[in-house]
């Protein structure tokens, strides 16, 4: 999984530097195509499967804010 992770992120940022660069030379056809569809897969693709990587398995109760936990503080 971590390996699919990597590649998906280099593959996505990889095609949101090349349509930047082509949008700086002024093929701004593609290169909008390009910038949208890499911000579109890292935003709805990628940032979900990332998040379900990394706290797969992990107690996330010690990071939630309750009412018990409010009042041990005080």
């Amino acid at each position: 999984m971590r390996i699919f992770l990597n590649i998906l992120f280099w593959s996505l940022a990889s095609f949101l530097f090349c349509g930047l660069y082509l949008k700086e030379n002024g093929t701004s056809g593609i290169s909008e195509i390009l910038i949208g569809f890499s911000v579109f897969a890292l935003s709805f693709l990628y940032l979900p499967i990332f998040l379900y990587h990394r706290y797969k398995g992990k107690d996330l109760s010690k990071y939630t804010l309750d009412f018990k936990k409010l009042r041990k503080k005080e």
